[in-house]
């Protein structure tokens, strides 16, 4: 019986895992203007945008809807890009309904 070697993502984990990801695209303008013109944010609005509850999920659904992005990113931070999408998940749901 196989047993998993990672633990177990938390919320904050998860929620670091976007603040990298955010990171990551902010730091190539065209990789930022990019993520801006999708979204319809513009960096006048991105921080009040930033305290909304599914911000962070939507990162990481971006980051899941191109391919070369997620791996680019995967690898920026050494990380397995399945993770991005466990992450996403758990971000989508809410801590308690």
């Amino acid at each position: 019986m196989a047993s998993s070697t990672s633990p177990k993502l938390t919320r904050a984990a998860a929620e670091d895992l976007a603040i990298a990801a955010l990171t990551f695209i902010a730091r190539e303008p065209e990789r930022l203007g990019r993520f801006l013109a999708l979204s319809g944010l513009d960096p006048a609005n991105m921080r009040e945008a930033a305290a909304e509850p599914g911000f962070l999920a939507g990162i990481l659904d971006y980051l899941a809807g191109d391919e070369t992005l997620l791996l680019a990113f995967a690898a920026d931070a050494a990380t397995d890009p399945t993770k991005i999408d466990t992450a996403r998940r758990l971000l989508g749901t809410t801590p308690s309904s």
